[in-house]
Parts: C-alpha cells; structure tokens; sequence
C-alpha cells in the first residue's frame, strides 16, 4: 500500500495567485492598467510613464536642435596661411572668429601674434604641408609671391588641395599657380579689396573680387571652395565674381590710380589747416590710407598688372591738358592787358611798364621786323 500511495495535486483548474504589480511588464505601465488582473495602474507607476515619455520627448528635441544646429553651422575648415605678415594675420582673425583652425608660416618668425590670435605658427613649411591643410592660402607680397610657391613643398600636401592666393593683381598669381601646382589642386583667384586700415569698421558691403580658376568637379570639393567664400559672405562682403584679366583691368584705375595720387599728395608734406574743407580732409585721409602700405605693394601693383604703364602715361597727359589749359588762359589774360586796353588806337604804340607809365614807340614796325630778321634786335 505505501509503494502504491501516490501524491495527488491539486487540479489544473485551480485559480492562480495575483502577480506582484511590481513586476508588471513595462507595456503594461506605459498603458496605465494592470495586465493580469486589470486593476488600475498605481498613481506612481502612471507618473513615472510621463517622466520616462517626456525625458524621450526631450532627448529626442535635443538631438533634433542639435542637428539643425549643425546644419546651420557651416563646414569648418583647416586653413594654411602663408605669408603671416600684416595682411595674414588681419585675415586670420576673422577666419578664427568664424571657427575655422588657423596654421601659419612665414619667413619672419610671427610665433607670438599667431598665439595670440588663436593660430598655430610653423617655422618649416614641411611642417605646415604635412599638417594636411584644406586651404592654402597666399598671402605674401607681389613681387615675392613666385618665389615663395616654388619654396613650398607641396608634395607633402593631400593632391586635391585648394590654393586661394589674395593678391591685389590677378592676372600674375593665376599664371603662376596653374604653371607650377600638380594638375588635381584646386585653385581660385580672389582680392578682398579692403585691408586693416578701411575695414577697421568691418568687412559689410566691401567688395570681394574672386574667380574660380580651377575647382573639382566632385560635390566636396565644389563643397570645399564654396565653405572657403563664405567665409567672406558671411562678414557681410560684396561678393563680385569676376575674370582674373577684368579685375587688372578695373584695378588699375580702382586701386593703382588711388595709391599713385596719394604717394604724390605725401611728397607735398600736406599738413591740416583751420580753415581744411571736407575735401581737402578727404585728401589727407587718401595720403593716409595709401602710405600706410608698404612701397612693395605699391611697386608690384606697377609692374605685375600690364595695364598699369598705360595707365601712368594717360595720367601725365591729363596733367598736361590741364597745365596746358592753365598756362594758355594765362596768356590770353597778359595779351589782352598788353594789347587791348582802352584808349588806344593803335595799341602797338604803347607799352605799359611796371611804374604805370605809358612809353611811347614812334618806331616804325617795318623797322623792328627788318632788326629781328637780321638778327640786329637784341631781344
């Protein structure tokens, strides 16, 4: 009998005790009743569901801000400057401001004012090229301009690298890049036609003269060239797309003319007086403005644009009409007091001399043109 007892459970039919709520599956908070015994959810439970719904809600505005954010804000890029002279750095400013990562190089050593505008100096250009910079930027003068690109080594730069030079003649640096960069270097021509001095107020509505000489047809490097210009669009810069030949052309007369007039004015020693009117103040502002510029910039404005000699030439001959306008009114004003005063009826025979008193000349004019063809009249 007790090997055949056996243990007898209770049917399968038996009611099953209640789940313990706090191990209710999150599905069933998030709904705010009870899944097993459908009993309302416990106020706590339907608190903590709105926390973890607004805590997804924030989250999920956050990284949609953020997104937006970086839409907006545009590619930062990692611009090489070369030639950190005064120029350089009035540029490198800006483009810091802006977030951009500056490196510089220079033949002087500019490790102090590269520090102090956020940049990085690089006394060796190998160092700068293997920094892999997306732009490289010229700034140097004119006339040293060819022989610091054939200084640079740019084997050491990535093959698809943007060179952006900002020289105030166009024509000479787009030859002088397209003959001795690798063909894949994407290249634009540009003149920020302002400087420290006229943009000391900002760069809204100066002009920014550019030409896209030779950029990749790839959407990244389009993307690459297009980051670099706005960079002046975003300071507010008259934009100007323009041929290198039309810029020389037009800057001969905008810039090379304006600094000519001015370096002459400086050689008169003009000083302000009490009674300067505005443009004679406009004048002494022009001397100011063009002399401070080295006569480097000066000199290479001359020699490397071709309209330049042309230029100088209808400027002497303009100075000649004009002294010649001058000096011819002169004269007519000395013949008419010689020759057509009142009173007389013949006014060959009287002269007026420096007391006022009038000579008489009984001379016969056969006579005195007979003396002066014989070369007896002395003057």
């Amino acid at each position: 009998m007790a090997n055949s007892a056996r243990l007898r459970l209770p049917p399968s039919s038996c009611r099953r005790l209640p789940v313990p709520t706090n191990f209710l599956p999150a599905r069933a908070v998030a709904a705010g009743t009870c899944q097993w015994r459908r009993l309302p959810a416990s106020p706590h439970c339907l608190r903590a569901a709105d926390a973890a719904r607004q805590l997804d809600y924030v989250e999920s505005s956050s990284h949609a801000a953020a997104e937006e954010d970086e839409e907006d804000q545009p590619p930062r890029l990692r611009i090489a400057i070369v030639g950190f002279g005064n120029y350089g750095q009035f540029l490198a400013r800006t483009f810091v401001a802006q977030g951009h990562t500056v490196l510089a190089h220079s033949r002087s050593d500019y490790s102090s004012a590269a520090a102090s505008i956020g940049a990085t100096f690089f006394p060796d250009p190998h160092d700068l090229c293997e920094c892999h910079p997306d732009v490289v930027l010229l700034a140097t003068s004119i006339l040293s301009a060819e022989a610091v690109v054939l200084s640079l080594p740019v084997h050491r730069l990535r093959r698809d690298t943007l060179f952006v030079d900002v020289l105030s003649v166009k024509e000479f640096p787009k030859k002088l890049l397209l003959e001795n960069l690798p063909d894949d270097f994407d290249i634009i021509c540009t003149h920020p036609m302002f400087g420290p001095e006229s943009a000391r107020d900002g760069w809204a509505g100066l002009p920014f003269v550019f030409d896209r000489v030779r950029v990749g047809d790839s959407p990244a490097r389009r993307a690459r060239a297009q980051a670099f210009l706005d960079i002046f669009a975003r300071e507010g810069c008259r934009m100007v797309e323009m041929p290198c030949a039309e810029h020389d052309e037009n800057a001969a007369e905008t810039q090379f003319l304006t600094h000519t007039v001015g370096r002459m004015l400086a050689l008169l020693d003009l000083k302000p007086t009490p009674i300067s009117t505005k443009g004679y103040e406009t004048l002494l502002r022009l001397v100011d403005n063009t002399c401070s510029d080295s006569f480097d910039l000066y000199n290479g404005l001359f020699m490397y644009n071709k309209n330049s000699t042309e230029l100088l030439n209808r400027l002497e001959w303009a100075m000649d009409s004009v002294k010649r306008k001058l000096f011819d009114g002169l004269h007519d004003v000395l013949r008419k007091q010689l020759f057509d005063f009142q009173g007389s009826l013949d006014p060959t025979t009287e002269l007026v001399v420096d007391d006022g008193s009038i000579v008489e000349d009984d001379q016969d004019d056969t006579d005195n043109i007979d003396a002066v063809v014989d070369g007896d009249e002395s003057g």
